[in-house]
């Protein structure tokens, strides 16, 4: 029998690993398969070398599965960060984000991040980078917007004291 053989080999194993990584599914039955190998007496070593993994990796889910079942291998929960501000802070924070920022005793016409991440700091002692307080913007439903730049009127003394040449402001022809 001949062997199989795919075209671009070790470039195609990145992309199938992304892939499997790609969706939920295909990570369980990554992890079905594992476990399958394993049951079929290969140990974990060459399991992980077989798909790809970490060897301990491999180990935990043979306990997690040995522990729970089919259960343990389902994804769980990944808690991350907790929050910088609570629920109430950020329903708090949408009002005061309704009003301009001179209701909060702040010398600006709009929101902006740098504003507000000087604002959470000042006072809820809460530390937020001037993009994250952008993104938290999005969260909330604001959008960008810029400041519209006043057109001053011009003082007409000012001008006429500055002009080089005194009179109406013709020339004369040459």
């Amino acid at each position: 029998m001949r062997p199989l053989v795919v075209d671009d080999a070790q470039e195609m194993l990145l992309a199938l690993q992304d892939e499997i990584r790609r969706s939920e599914e295909a990570r369980y039955d990554h992890r079905l398969h594992g476990v399958l190998l394993a049951a079929q007496g290969m140990n974990a070593p060459e399991v992980a070398r077989l798909l790809g993994d970490g060897v301990r990796t491999v180990e935990y889910w043979i306990d997690r599965f040995n522990q729970s079942g089919f259960a343990g291998l389902v994804e769980g929960e990944r808690p991350g960060r907790p929050r910088k501000l609570s629920v109430e802070q950020l329903q708090e924070l949408e009002l005061i984000l309704r009003a301009p920022p001179r209701a909060q005793g702040i010398r600006a016409n709009l929101w902006d991040g740098k504003t507000l991440s000087h604002w959470l700091k000042e006072h809820w002692s809460v530390e937020l980078s001037t993009r994250q307080c952008q993104r938290l913007f999005r969260q909330l439903g604001f959008r960008l917007r810029k400041p519209r730049p006043v057109v001053g009127s011009a003082d007409a003394q000012l001008q006429k004291a500055h002009k080089k040449t005194p009179g109406t402001g013709t020339r004369p022809r040459r």
